[in-house]
């Protein structure tokens, strides 16, 4: 029989499930897949009273009382929970009008992502979170404090709202085969798409009077930092780390330029290379396709992983409206509570209706030469293979939470770790390799500078654009992620360089040496969960233990 914690554990993720029924769907908790969101007022005071109440009781069970793994666990649920608390008092309910979009819109796409009903059921579900998108566009015309919208969220939020509607609208219903279902969607999407229209001329009507901030300063980033993320330094002390990188990795990048045409600067050289791209997004995605799988071979033939049996990795086109707001690669990993290994990288594709020059603008943000860095980073060792095998942890807490510190660093990691073993054998590859991880170290300069107000959102989309060779559109449309996530931007770097921490301290204890060693390593690390940096070390050392015990 489960002891106290496991049942008050099980009994608050159902409470988490209930209140984020778009995110129980990904999870492959289909019972919840007719409900929506509650985005009301009373509904955010409801959530700041769950926070307070579910962290008093976590932190009341005794460590004595706990398992290693149940008190990693607790720590992972209240790291997770603490963080949306610190958050609280920035009221991104009153300022973010996408947050009005987003989860309506992800929740219908995922049902048909995954399909894990029949189509019937599918429509009836999708139905039902279309009226629930109509009611959360409704809350958030009742929410929103237009004293308090940053410009740049309304302006995002525009983008978002219109490739919305004709996704609802248009595209949609042709998810149904079978005509009565499509009919079905066309109505509900129709009215859907009204709601989108709507909330459009909103947005529109308003967007003079947004005058918000979006920085949240530099102690709650600190406290971030601390207690969300269990990171033992400031967001000052961050901003160093990440500039002393940047040197760093820009007097690589030189010398290998220096390598291929003879120049100093590895930024003119890689604009030159960002023209050598496919002809076309579908060509951008064969590409991606093409080395994904090389990917894939070169780990199996190594042996540097252990790949899941049954493991897949569908590589697809964006869904239609994320395009405006998310211009760089992305992956959805596979129900976390379900057998299924198959994931979908998504390749960034361009909003629909854009120019010619925009499209080709999007191209050399994915050229030849960048993309196999992206395909390792996105699917093989990263995050694909990561979250499929972060699946065989038996915890629920551990499928349900995890942090970009340590997905995203790992993901990073993975690109480090293939660069090691020698699978970018064209100095260009190796050039954008580097290229990726000076842009990771140019996010953790630009993010706290951002959040700490010393550096405006234009200032910012030129250091993008000229520091980290990102072309116009895709560096304002970084920027503009950063400034609606806080912290997140600076993960990637941050994780990895942890990441290869624990890994040096780790070899060094167990003695671990060659492909073997590294294999047991990135094997064990990752079937931990994605949990923050010192919760992993503690569980990769439980892990060892537990399996120098039965060897």
């Amino acid at each position: 029989m489960p002891g106290a914690f496991a049942r008050a554990m099980d009994a608050r993720l159902r409470e988490v499930y209930a209140d984020n029924p778009a995110g129980a769907s990904s999870l492959g908790l289909t019972e919840y897949d007719e409900r929506s969101v509650d985005l009301s007022a009373a509904a955010e005071d409801a959530r700041a009273a769950w926070r307070a109440d579910s962290l008093a009781e976590m932190r009341a069970f005794p460590d004595a009382d706990l398992s290693p793994d149940e008190r990693i666990d607790r720590e992972l649920f209240v790291s997770v929970v603490r963080g949306a608390q610190l958050m609280e008092s920035h009221l991104m309910w009153r300022r973010q009008p996408g947050d009005y979009l987003g989860p309506g819109l992800n929740g219908i796409f995922i049902l048909f992502l995954h399909r894990l009903r029949g189509e019937k059921d599918l429509v009836d579900a999708a139905v039902a979170r279309l009226e629930g998108l109509v009611r959360n566009l409704r809350q958030g015309e009742a929410n929103l404090d237009w004293a308090a919208v940053p410009p740049i969220y309304a302006e995002r939020a525009l983008g978002q709202a219109k490739a919305a509607e004709r996704y609802v609208r248009e595209l949609l219903p042709a998810e149904a085969a079978d005509p009565a279902q499509r009919a079905r969607l066309e109505a509900a999407g129709a009215k859907a798409g009204d709601a989108c229209r709507s909330f459009h001329a909103y947005l529109e009507a308003n967007l003079r009077r947004a005058s918000g901030g979006y920085a949240i300063g530099e102690a709650l980033y600190t406290a971030l930092l601390r207690e969300k993320e269990l990171l033992p330094y400031t967001a000052r002390e961050l901003r160093e780390r990440g500039r002393e990188q940047y040197d760093l990795l820009v007097a690589e990048a030189n010398r290998i330029a220096r390598e291929i045409d003879g120049s100093d600067d590895w930024a003119p050289l890689c604009e030159r290379l960002n023209h050598l791209h496919a002809a076309d997004p579908e060509g951008m995605r064969a590409e991606y396709a093409e080395w994904t799988e090389r990917a894939r071979r070169f780990l199996d033939e190594r042996g540097l992983v252990t790949l899941p049996p049954g493991e897949r990795c569908a590589v697809v086109p964006s869904p239609h409206f994320q395009r405006p707001v998310l211009a760089v690669a992305s992956y959805q990993r596979p129900p976390a509570f379900l057998p299924s290994l198959l994931g979908h990288f998504f390749v960034p594709f361009p909003p629909d209706g854009e120019s010619q020059s925009e499209i080709d603008k999007r191209l050399e943000g994915n050229s030849t030469h960048n993309i196999p860095t992206t395909a390792v980073h996105e699917a093989y060792p990263g995050h694909h293979w990561h979250l499929v095998t972060a699946k065989r942890h038996p915890s629920a807490v551990r499928k349900v939470f995890s942090t970009s510190y340590f997905n995203e660093g790992w993901a990073l990691y993975a690109e480090r770790m293939m660069r090691e073993q020698g699978f970018f054998t064209d100095p260009r590859q190796l050039l954008y390799q580097y290229e990726a991880t000076i842009f990771r170290a140019a996010r953790i300069v630009v993010d706290t500078s951002l959040h700490f107000g010393e550096m405006t959102f234009d200032e910012a989309v030129a250091f993008m654009h000229e520091r980290a060779n990102l072309p116009g559109p895709v560096a304002r449309g970084e920027v503009g992620r950063y400034c609606q996530w806080p912290t997140q931007a600076s993960s990637y770097l941050t994780g990895m360089l942890e990441i290869v921490d624990i890994r040096t301290r780790w070899l060094a204890r167990t003695g671990r040496t060659g492909t073997e060693g590294l294999r047991e390593f990135h094997d064990t690390l990752c079937g931990t969960g994605g949990l923050p940096t010192a919760l992993a070390e503690r569980a990769l050392a439980t892990a060892s233990s537990e399996r120098e015990k039965t060897t």
